[in-house]
């Protein structure tokens, strides 16, 4: 439950040896059952690096990745395949969904596709980014758990919960300035309460992500605890866990300012509930 490894790391371990050797400290801590793969929307990683990820954890670890900004944005920046591959289901699978269940094997978790803000004019272009959406997620291989989080707030609604529901997908909740709270979320979404959980803690709504940024620095404690999205989150949590449901949570540093210590907090909510 734990997104960005170096950055919330403490000791006198340089960050070149922490990028070698961190996951697998990371990976004996009992909390710390799968981490967010963020460098893999900024550019796919092919099998081999997957493997070697998955070489430095223990079995029951998994892995939340996260499917290149190419087929998720429409112009990403610095892409080459521009515009081209948005919503290309046989670039995602080749690009990203193949290489990360072949190289992590058991130990893939949840393939995320994060939709940043969008530029939708009204009911009719949500309608049809909707239909996309529902086209590319049937084509892609069968088999992995696909999550999809968006950061349009007009898309959270039961249409959406319903295409994901019957292409085999689920929502990534997530707290995020453009977003309302999780559980509101949830219910918008009309959640599915027979399916895995996957909630991203992010970025609490009174701040842009530098400014958390600079503001939280060296994210080695809790500079501004958010009870509310904790017990949010831990409520959502409980309810999968006592269906027997999997539960996904990435905690960000600039959620409360130290991912491992609002972690922490969090499982004692969970169990405290």
């Amino acid at each position: 439950m734990y997104e960005g490894l170096s950055s919330g790391a403490r000791g006198d371990a340089a960050e070149s040896a922490l990028a070698r050797n961190g996951l697998g400290i990371y990976a004996r801590h009992p909390l710390f059952r799968t981490v967010g793969v963020d460098k893999t929307f900024y550019r796919p990683a092919g099998r081999a690096e997957f493997e070697r990820l998955a070489a430095q954890v223990p079995g029951d670890f998994r892995f939340l990745v996260k499917m290149w900004r190419g087929v998720v944005e429409r112009d990403p920046i610095g892409a080459s395949a521009g515009a081209a591959a948005f919503l290309d289901a046989r670039v995602a699978e080749v690009e990203c969904v193949r290489p990360a269940i072949e190289g992590l094997g058991d130990k893939a978790g949840p393939l995320l596709f994060q939709f940043t803000p969008m530029r939708l004019h009204g009911a009719r272009e949500e309608r049809e980014f909707l239909a996309r959406l529902g086209a590319f997620l049937r084509a892609l291989p069968k088999g992995p758990l696909y999550a999809v989080e968006v950061r349009n707030r007009t898309l959270v609604g039961p249409e959406l919960g319903e295409l994901l529901a019957a292409c085999g997908a689920i929502p990534c909740l997530t707290v995020h300035p453009t977003m309302p709270d999780p559980e509101a979320q949830s219910r918008e979404l009309a959640l599915d309460p027979s399916r895995p959980l996957v909630m991203r803690w992010m970025l609490r709504a009174n701040h842009r992500y530098g400014e958390a940024k600079d503001l939280y620095a060296p994210f080695d404690r809790l500079v501004e605890p958010d009870d509310a999205s904790r017990d949010g989150l831990a409520r959502l949590a409980r309810a999968a866990l006592g269906a027997g449901l999997g539960v996904w949570i990435v905690v960000n540093n600039k959620a409360e300012g130290s991912s491992p210590r609002s972690v922490e907090r969090l499982a004692q909510r969970i169990v405290e509930g």
